[in-house]
Parts: C-alpha cells; structure tokens; sequence
C-alpha cells in the first residue's frame, strides 16, 4: 500500500511564504500524479495543484502564480512552494497519489496544518 506524508505546514504571515513537502512510499513514483488539495473549516475539500508523471502541472485560478508544485522523482517528493499567502489560504492541506493512466486520486496522506496570520 502507498503511503504518502505531508510535512512543512506551520504559521506563516500574510503575505510570506511557506513550502510543504509531500513523501512517497512508491518504488513507482516515476509514474504516480501526485496533487494537492486542501479542505478549511466548514468548507469542501478543494483541488490545490497537480504534478503529472509524466510532468505536466495544473493549479486551482485562486494559487495560479502564488503557489508552484514541484517533484523530486530522486526522493520520491512532491513539494508545494507557496508565496503571497493570504488568509483564505489557511487550511489542512493533503497530498493525494494515483498511478498513470487512473482517473481517481486513490491514496492520502494525513494532512499538514496551514494557518496564516494577518
């Protein structure tokens, strides 16, 4: 079974940045999309950014050109660089796998906490 763990999330000022990790337990990482997605309180969990196997990204239009994805195949590691944080920004953020060609994100991490002070 894949395991994924998010580390990196923290306070961080309005308009500062922070960068979270994502670490994957799969000797097929080469071929596993991995996204971010994120859930606040009393709100649906949302689409983040996504880095493809095969190295395509895409971004929710709230990060586009704040917050840029990026992987290590070498480490097995997706991180999220994010900058400009704003106060809507805060939220648990997850890091989600699926393996090449699956259309449904089927693996999750725990979530790393992200609360952003104004």
């Amino acid at each position: 079974q894949v395991q994924l763990g998010e580390s990196g999330g923290g306070l961080v000022l309005a308009g500062g940045s922070l960068t979270l990790s994502c670490t994957v337990s799969n000797r097929a990482f080469s071929r596993y999309t991995v996204g971010w997605f994120r859930q606040a309180p009393g709100m649906e969990r949302e689409f983040v950014a996504q880095a493809t196997w095969m190295g395509g990204t895409s971004y929710a239009e709230s990060v586009k050109g704040r917050f840029t994805i990026s992987r290590d195949d070498a480490k097995s590691t997706v991180y999220l660089q994010m900058t400009r944080v704003r106060p809507d920004d805060a939220a648990i953020y997850f890091c989600a796998g699926k393996r090449a060609f699956s259309s449904d994100y089927s693996d999750w991490g725990q979530g790393t906490q992200v609360t952003v002070s104004s």
